[in-house]
């Protein structure tokens, strides 16, 4: 794994003023900017949509062309679309109360204008001319926020999205409270800005690039309907990007690309394919963060999960779980920590030490290195001694990684269904229905024997269910090959109910990909 920390792998850092606001550059500089535990895994899907529909436009997509830093791009606003979707309650009363277009497109015109924030231009009457009557564009805007994404959440209205059927429903994060819209950093965190620079340093860049374009051009008939919505005149677009990703090659790309691209292979039906893209985009998120903090703790050992189908009271695998968990959990912190560590190891760090005349001088220089190394601002008003200096950097770090990427491996393993509390009090590996069934679609090609699957989870993803995976890796005095003999017969009994196994008179237990093409 060392050689992924190679400097030849490390994209060079970006320019500090490109990141004036971010001191110390540190969990930045581990996996990138950034990691952000507020996004859902939808709300990171369309991140990346928005950001690959804007290469595509600068025919671009997963192709940064030798350049690492910055991937810029232009992504759309669509403001009148989204003021018509989800800041137009009043649309529906007007359609109810009047019976005569005319009256209902005169009503609505004016309560519109007053009420429609951030277009520079409050004119929607270029809407009548493209519906045969009010009502029938009544009943499009319902129809259309019923596919809102998360629509259960009450955030802001300028912060709602649709499904996305094509590049005419994608559009930025945008804050509006200052009257004039500017870009929110809560619900896109740019995390699905490094969704889309993970996938296009994968080694299936290429051959996802025509089924993400394809889903990008959405040739459907919602898309064109939608397209009906918004002005002819073309948007200020402006330049975005600035994301960090440090690695040029790195096996989570690898492993990324390789289930999307087992996805789009299968050939399901149009956006049935995007719930497992959305699911196993957020856990590879998750497997990357963890797996690079293995490599800057040094520990030489791949990050594993001890997953319990779930029983009906507490079994052994369930303990061995939660410790797992417990054990993963402080990866990242103890990454954090090394890497400040390495720093006062460093031979720049000694040096400075020992050709000082003075320990001003040889916090003086100190303190430069630092603010050489994480861009620490000159705000330290602590003791002039180089030991004060490492522990208050090592502090305002922890903090800081504590509050956002610190929380990644717990809030990203629940929401994708991998980490769950059911049945205790404490988190542990249980993955759910929903889970099980994107990565079978996204390894199993047709069918496959059980024991082969439990064996290709452990070596893809470092999952374990089974006693074979279990006694490679636990010491003597934690396996128990019943129990884990007895967690796998509870998935296989749960992959059966799912439709997703059978048991054939041969005694063999098969996986069946339900979705797998006729051979």
């Amino acid at each position: 794994m060392s050689e992924f920390l190679a400097q030849e792998n490390i994209v060079p850092r970006p320019y500090q003023s490109d990141h004036q606001n971010i001191s110390p550059w540190l969990d930045e500089q581990i996996w990138g900017h950034r990691i952000w535990d507020s996004q859902t895994p939808w709300l990171l899907f369309l991140e990346f949509l928005t950001v690959a529909e804007g290469c595509l436009r600068e025919n671009k997509l997963f192709d940064e062309k030798g350049v690492y830093y910055p991937t810029q791009f232009r992504p759309y606003r669509r403001l009148y679309l989204r003021n018509i979707l989800f800041n137009n309650e009043c649309i529906f009363r007007i359609d109810k109360i009047y019976s005569d277009s005319r009256r209902a497109w005169k009503e609505w015109f004016e309560k519109i204008e007053k009420i429609a924030q951030g277009v520079p231009n409050r004119d929607f009457t270029y809407l009548q001319d493209r519906f045969p009557t009010f009502h029938d564009f009544a009943a499009l805007i319902a129809t259309l926020r019923n596919t809102a994404v998360e629509s259960n959440t009450n955030r802001r209205w300028s912060s709602r999205f649709i499904f996305p059927f094509g590049s005419y429903t994608l559009y930025e994060d945008l804050n509006l409270k200052s009257g004039r819209p500017s870009r929110e950093y809560i619900n896109f965190g740019r995390t699905g800005e490094l969704l889309y620079l993970m996938l296009c340093r994968s080694r299936y860049n290429e051959d996802i690039r025509s089924p993400v374009e394809d889903a990008l051009k959405g040739k459907n008939r919602l898309n064109s309907l939608i397209r009906l919505l918004q002005p002819n005149e073309s948007e200020d677009l402006q330049l975005k990007g600035y994301s960090y990703l440090p690695y040029k090659r790195h096996p989570s790309f690898d492993l990324l690309g390789e289930d999307w691209n087992s996805i789009f292979n299968m050939g399901l039906p149009a956006f049935d394919a995007f719930q497992h893209l959305v699911q196993l985009g957020s856990f590879h998120m998750m497997l990357y963060q963890l797996r690079t903090a293995v490599w800057f703790c040094s520990y030489g050992k791949k990050v594993r999960f001890i997953c319990e189908a779930i029983a009906p009271k507490k079994t052994l695998i369930r303990e061995l779980s939660i410790i797992n968990y417990q054990e993963n959990n402080v990866l990242t912190t103890s990454a954090v920590e090394n890497y400040v560590s390495q720093i006062a190891q460093s031979d720049s760090w000694k040096s400075a030490i020992e050709e000082s005349d003075s320990e001003i001088d040889a916090f003086t220089r100190c303190k430069g290195i630092m603010r050489d190394e994480v861009w620490w601002s000159d705000d330290y008003d602590g003791p002039s001694n180089i030991y004060s200096l490492i522990a208050e950097l090592r502090n305002i770090a922890m903090k800081g990684h504590q509050q956002h990427a610190g929380n990644v491996h717990r809030v990203y393993g629940r929401l994708v269904g991998l980490v769950s509390k059911r049945g205790t009090n404490r988190l542990r590996y249980a993955p759910n229905d929903a889970l099980l069934k994107s990565l079978i679609i996204a390894n199993v090609s047709n069918r496959m024997e059980l024991n082969k699957f439990l064996d290709k989870l452990y070596q893809k993803y470092g999952l374990i269910f089974g006693e074979r995976e279990a006694e490679q890796v636990l010491p003597c005095e934690s396996f128990d090959q019943k129990a884990f003999q007895a967690n796998t017969q509870r998935l296989e009994r749960r992959l059966s109910s799912m439709g997703m196994l059978r048991r054939l008179s041969d005694a063999c237990a098969y996986v069946i990909n339900p979705f797998a093409r006729e051979e």
